[in-house]
């Protein structure tokens, strides 16, 4: 699948330091290949419409969504505690 960043997606990702964001660039990897491996424990935000998230490790998320069933957006990324704006 093709991936696409939100602005509000790069402009976290920016705040990640270097080793953090060599982690994401290889989960992002995984994502577009295999949106169900079982590292990114991938699963629908409860509540929301179309929103799902997956893990980067144990603290960071990414919040994604589908476009037309062949583009994942990715929507935004932060600690375990950005759950909470969806």
């Amino acid at each position: 699948m093709k991936i696409t960043y939100t602005n509000r997606f790069k402009k976290n990702y920016k705040k990640f330091s270097e080793k953090d964001k060599e982690i994401i660039k290889k989960k992002i990897k995984i994502l577009s290949l295999d949106l169900m491996h079982p590292s990114l424990r991938t699963k629908k935000i409860k509540g929301t419409d179309g929103l799902f998230e997956c893990s980067v490790n144990m603290d960071i998320r990414i919040i994604w969504s589908y476009h037309n069933n062949e583009i994942i957006i990715l929507l935004d990324i932060g600690r375990h505690d950005i759950l909470q704006k969806y």
